[in-house]
């Protein structure tokens, strides 16, 4: 029986590719993976790649060479599936970060925290968004109503917000939660089975953070408070040491897979975290705001874990509080991700990073914006009148009467007060417009009632015709 190749070692040789756009010979990749696999299965798993079109194969005989196939930025998804993942479009300075990143780390210098990357941003001088692409977030985030209190675009559409961020923030790090799955447990508390508990607890606890910023807009701000608040809702049941919830990490911590080195000491730690905020607070522009906390929060590492899904949470509380679309990092791949972070954390490189960011809220505006439409908002006019509509239609169709504007200026006399008349009458006149024998039991009328009174208006209607 032939040796079953694991997934793990298929991510290898596609890793191992994806790092040569220039192409890899046989030699060499297979020098990289021959503790795992022989020669002539790795003929054969490459043979098998081609044709799915994860990897290209070009040259002859000894020059034989594979490169990553011709879709676009295709990688390995990182949680050990053999399975490609479509990347984001990135500009030159973006894949340059990008191909830095993916050497292998012991190619890759150690570096710890630089304080100069922080100190070189002046609040409103310095932006690591241009001019034009902040115009473009600014004219796709913003609804036709942005006049509306702070919030009420989230709130809008908080179901669909609640359920799309907890599951594309969870999914980064790691989640195998399902989007379906997560509707589930987000409106109906149905845990997933067969599903970590701790999946489900990290679900949970975007759902209460996200509640905090769109319930609490008016209070929640690049303060310490606020962040310490979001970390202790993400990370509740989470840490080992549940006292390192919404509090400044006391002991060291390593970047997994990386050769950044954060900052070990507690005072400076704090006393970062607040120079962060103070200047995030600085920030006029709403999109410069929120990718500044993207950049800087996780690159200080202020907590002992959940600091990206901080930053992520934390990038939404402009853009919620100025009523544009918020950013849910919905279709944003994990590798992107992952590789953007690394950009930041060992090359205090931004580009792949501000890539990712301006994608993704296109994506988020695009989703949400077409939400909205399919969104009807409530007739106050409607629900304050909905008794008296019911009992008017439902006395001029047993009356047998015609609807007309004398009809129902006869039926309401003092009823409705004088200010109100004009429009509840437009409001009766539209109602019997689109009543048929399917709907009129709304207003208490039977389906005989509604026959009978619907052939008497045809008898009047053919004899005012003769």
């Amino acid at each position: 029986m032939p040796k079953k190749i694991s997934a793990e070692t298929d991510v290898r040789i596609l890793e191992e590719i994806g790092r040569h756009a220039e192409g890899i010979g046989m030699d060499a990749l297979h020098a990289y993976v021959e503790d795992a696999i022989s020669r002539r299965t790795l003929q054969r798993r490459l043979a098998r790649f081609i044709a799915e079109g994860r990897i290209v194969r070009e040259g002859r005989q000894r020059g034989v060479r594979y490169r990553p196939g011709s879709i676009t930025g295709v990688f390995p998804v990182l949680s050990g599936e053999a399975v490609a993942e479509a990347y984001i479009p990135v500009s030159p300075a973006g894949k340059e970060i990008r191909d830095n990143v993916r050497k292998e780390r012991r190619m890759r210098t150690p570096v710890g925290y630089n304080q100069e990357f922080l100190e070189a941003y002046y609040p409103n001088e310095t932006f690591y968004l241009p001019a034009d692409l902040r115009s473009q977030l600014h004219t796709l985030g913003t609804p036709p109503d942005s006049e509306r209190p702070a919030g009420t675009f989230a709130r809008d559409i908080m179901n669909r917000l609640l359920i799309d961020l907890s599951w594309s923030s969870s999914r980064l790090e790691g989640n195998t939660y399902s989007r379906l799955d997560t509707e589930r447990l987000i409106e109906f508390g149905q845990a997933a089975e067969g599903k970590d508990a701790l999946e489900t607890q990290m679900i949970l606890n975007h759902k209460a953070a996200i509640e905090l910023l769109v319930n609490e807009v008016e209070r929640v701000d690049f303060t310490p408070y606020t962040i310490f608040s979001l970390h202790a809702f993400l990370s509740d049941g989470l840490l080992a040491d549940q006292s390192a919830c919404g509090r400044i990490r006391n002991r060291p911590v390593e970047i997994g897979g990386s050769v950044y080195m954060p900052i070990a000491m507690p005072q400076r730690l704090d006393e970062l975290f607040r120079i962060i905020l103070s200047m995030a607070q600085e920030i006029r522009d709403p999109f410069e705001q929120s990718f500044f906390v993207m950049v800087h929060l996780p690159y200080l590492q202020p907590f002992e874990d959940v600091n990206k899904r901080v930053s992520r949470l934390a990038a939404n509380i402009p853009l919620i509080r100025h009523n544009l679309c918020p950013l849910s990092f919905i279709d944003v791949p994990e590798r992107a991700y992952i590789d953007a972070m690394l950009g930041v954390y060992e090359q205090n490189r931004i580009e792949l990073l501000r890539d990712l960011f301006a994608w993704a809220y296109e994506r988020s505006c695009q989703h949400y914006l077409a939400v909205r439409r399919e969104l009807v908002p409530p007739d106050t006019f409607r629900l304050r009148y909905r008794q008296k509509l019911s009992e008017t239609i439902k006395t001029m169709i047993l009356q047998q009467q015609a609807p007309t504007q004398k009809a129902v200026m006869a039926g309401i006399a003092l009823s409705v007060p004088e200010e109100d008349r004009d429009k509840f009458v437009k409001l009766v006149l539209e109602e019997f417009e689109n009543l048929h024998e399917g709907n009129a039991i709304r207003f208490g009328v039977s389906p005989r009632e509604f026959a009978v009174w619907q052939e008497k208006i045809k008898q009047q209607e053919v004899g005012s015709s003769l």
